[in-house]
Parts: C-alpha cells; sequence; structure tokens
C-alpha cells in the first residue's frame, strides 16, 4: 500500500515514513508544501496521502486546500487529514465532495500506534474516520445562525420575506414600530450582517431565511 505523506515538520515527516514503512506500507514520497505534494501526486500512483493542514507559506489551510485540488486530479484519492488544528471551511468542502476514503484525525488526540494505523488502512480502504472533536467543530460551524433567533424574530423575519415593511410588520404581529425596529435590528445581529444601509441588509437577512 503506497502512500504520500504531505507534512513540512521534518522530525515527524521522518517519524511517519519509519512507522509506515515498518508496518506494511510503502512511503512513495514526502511533500513539504502544496506543491510538492501536486508533483508527487502526479507522479506516483498511490493508495493514500496524509497531509497535514498548516503548511508554508502562510501556515494556515495549505494542506486541506491541496488535499481537496488532489482529489480533483484525482477523483477517490483516500486523503487522511493529520494535524493539530480543525480548519471547519475546507475540512467542511472536503467530506462534501464525498466522504469515502477521507479521514481527520488530531495529533494530540491519537494515543496509540496501532490506532492510526487502523485509520490509515480504514481510509485506505475507502472508509470514514473522524475525530469526535472534529465532528463536534464542524456541526457548530455548519449550525444555521437562524437558530440564533428567537421564536418573535423568526416571525419578523419570515413577514420580512414575504415583502413586508416594519409597519405592516408591527399590524401583523400587533406590536408596535419600535418592537419591530427592535426585532429587525436583533435579527441583523444575530445573522451577522455587515453594517450596510437597511434595505440592502433586509435583502441579505431574507437570503438567509430563505437559506441561499
Amino acid at each position: 500500500m503506497r502512500v504520500i505523506i504531505l507534512e513540512d515538520n521534518p522530525i515527524l515527516a521522518e517519524g511517519l515514513s519509519l512507522l509506515l514503512n515498518n508496518s506494511g506500507f510503502e512511503v512513495a514520497a514526502i511533500a513539504t508544501d502544496a506543491d510538492e505534494f501536486a508533483k508527487a501526486n502526479a507522479e506516483h500512483q498511490v493508495d493514500i496521502a496524509v497531509v497535514d493542514v498548516r503548511l508554508p507559506p502562510t501556515f494556515t489551510d495549505e494542506g486541506l486546500r491541496a488535499a481537496i485540488e488532489a482529489r480533483r486530479v484525482r477523483p477517490g484519492l483516500p486523503v487522511l487529514v493529520f494535524s493539530q488544528y480543525v480548519e471547519e471551511v475546507y475540512a467542511a468542502e472536503l467530506l462534501a465532495a464525498g466522504s469515502e476514503g477521507v479521514g481527520y484525525l488530531l495529533k494530540d488526540r491519537v494515543s496509540r500506534v496501532d490506532e492510526f494505523l487502523e485509520a490509515v488502512r480504514r481510509v485506505a480502504a475507502g472508509g470514514t474516520v473522524l475525530d469526535p472533536e472534529v465532528v463536534s467543530q464542524l456541526m457548530v460551524k455548519r449550525s444555521s445562525p437562524l437558530d440564533r433567533l428567537t421564536p418573535r424574530e423568526r416571525e419578523v423575519l419570515a413577514l420580512m420575506a414575504e415583502g413586508l415593511g416594519n409597519t405592516a410588520i408591527g399590524e401583523k404581529l400587533v406590536i408596535s414600530d419600535g418592537a419591530v425596529h427592535k426585532h429587525v435590528g436583533n435579527v441583523f445581529l444575530k445573522l451577522d450582517l455587515p453594517p450596510t444601509d437597511s434595505g440592502h441588509r433586509r435583502v441579505l437577512a431574507v437570503l438567509a431565511y430563505l437559506g441561499l
């Protein structure tokens, strides 16, 4: 079973390589950045890639973006993310592109060598391995901002989606203009809408309500 490692820490990269080579795998290449990884992926026919998240030059999300691109170039390439960090946006994109042959483990939560090796085998075989902490953070990230709204704020937003202005909303709900204005302001705040003009914010709020 052939493996590419994408890891910029030389000690960890060599340690992973030694571990995998001594456990029945063949490490075809070790890449330290996204460009090296892309070249290795094009050159070697491998069964799985083990990738870190934060790599040069910005040390933010290069590893995940490189993994997503590798799966675009070679659809179905099994990828095991092995990192200290959960990068929610690209992790969600990696999983959304197809959960078969995908894993995400946190380095400081893998306590046994055999646990890691089993994860590599499972992902290479098309399975999925996700650390519960990764799942938890992704679920928080994916939760809708609409969940922050109170029932009354949801009612106000629903009427905004119908095209009603503040006065018409107040008449519909039998509340004062001041109360409507307060609820609308809370909707804007809880949906994290930028401080632009109120008309534009109403449009953005309605789009969020419609899931667009």
